[in-house]
């Protein structure tokens, strides 16, 4: 059992009040709060290391340096890639997708494939369609059920040898769906397909190891994780980090430069061009450090409990229904109340201190499925209480009477 009352204290926003109430923060799927460790971390790099790295033989140049390579190394082996340079530090999922997507408008051809699912966010739909329109691929979807499930005989099916990436996600951001991408990833590999796994929202709830997914390529956030906004990692197989040209050009990422031809430095430098977000790439470090103290075992048990707890309470509110109901699901609840729109619900709850999200979750196509315009989603985190969910109901309910 996790101690949820020394876990809480690590977190300084969660003893703040939100219009006169205490917060309960709903909203982890967008962001996740920090631990003072973390913020610490930063004001620590600042304080007394603060320099650019890699290319500097003075002190604070080279404890920069330690400092963000170790993190590197921390976040290879949480996620057990095979070598340190397939760990490649990016601006988040988003900045890991396109980098990918960039990189493979040199390997398609006019009338190759690329599938993606009908859970995506528009994180992972948007850069393939600009991909499609660039090389002339085409776009192809796995859809989904009522549940919220991919339909896996569909993905059967739409598998040729005209498949050259399949991206899904890991979890589905709107609903919760956790994806079958095991099986994904191996059947799409029997058809010379590369993969991309879609982290952002797996990450918080599990450990991802790549080597035993066989995944090509898996991104996530930083800020998703308890760490900072603003990085994010991209773990890409060596072999094909290799065959993808470089996304930007600049500092760091050559080899030599002369105004005849340039060389591109090795991985992980490749793709890293520019000074990087040094502080941040450090805490993200610190911020899975800290995760790994608690345990993901643990997280997920109290994570569990949290989802089965909500969604038990809420469904006895007459007219509310969820949305996502796979068997396999992480800790998201997304739900309507019948003909209320749930960004009335999510204003007036916000006033009593709850924070939810609500909205299409940039998700728009998982919406134009059910109909409807958009949900309340609450995201829950391992330092989140059964005590807040019942603030949680309380609050929706004072707010259906209100609107009824």
């Amino acid at each position: 059992m996790l101690d949820l009352t020394n876990i809480r204290a690590d977190f300084p926003i969660l003893s703040k009040k939100v219009n006169g109430k205490p917060l309960v923060y709903f909203d982890n799927g967008a962001t996740s709060q920090k631990p003072q460790v973390v913020i610490d971390a930063i004001a620590t790099y600042y304080q007394e290391i603060n320099a650019n790295i890699h290319r500097g033989v003075h002190t604070l140049s080279q404890l920069a340096t330690d400092a963000y390579e170790k993190s590197r190394n921390t976040i290879q082996n949480h996620i057990n890639a095979r070598l340190s340079c397939e760990v490649i530090f990016t601006a988040g999922t988003t900045h890991g997708i396109n980098l990918v997507a960039n990189g493979f408008a040199s390997l398609l051809q006019s009338g190759d494939e690329i599938m993606v699912s009908a859970l995506e966010h528009h994180s992972n739909i948007v850069p393939w369609q600009m991909l499609c329109e660039r090389t002339g691929a085409v776009l192809k979807v796995i859809p989904m059920n009522e549940k919220g499930e991919l339909i896996l005989s569909e993905f059967d099916k739409l598998l040729s040898e005209k498949t050259k990436i399949v991206t899904v996600n890991h979890i589905s951001n709107a609903l919760g769906t956790i994806n079958p991408i095991k099986y994904i990833i191996d059947k799409a590999h029997q058809f010379g397909a590369a993969v991309l796994i879609d982290g952002a929202q797996a990450v918080p709830h599990l450990k991802p190891d790549v080597q035993a997914l066989d995944c090509d390529f898996y991104v996530f956030s930083g800020h998703k994780i308890c760490g900072p906004t603003g990085i994010g990692i991209l773990y890409g197989k060596e072999v094909w980090l290799n065959k993808l040209p470089p996304y930007q050009g600049g500092g760091e990422m050559i080899k030599e430069v002369t105004f005849e031809k340039t060389t591109y430095a090795d991985l992980p430098h490749k793709f890293e061009a520019g000074t990087p977000n040094i502080a941040d790439g450090i805490a993200l470090g610190t911020a899975i450090d800290y995760l790994n103290t608690i345990g993901f075992d643990a997280i997920a048990k109290q994570e569990n409990e949290l989802l089965h707890y909500g969604t038990q309470q809420l469904l006895a509110i007459e007219g509310l229904r969820i949305f996502g109901t796979s068997d396999e699901k992480a800790a998201v609840i997304s739900f309507n109340i019948d003909g209320i729109h749930p960004y009335d619900i999510g204003t007036i709850i916000d006033k009593l201190g709850v924070a939810v999200r609500t909205g299409h979750h940039c998700a728009q196509p998982i919406m134009n499925f059910f109909k409807i315009p958009g949900t309340i989603r609450a995201s829950f985190a391992f330092y989140n209480t059964k005590e807040e969910i019942d603030v949680l109901v309380d609050a929706v309910k004072k707010a259906k009477m209100m609107l009824s």
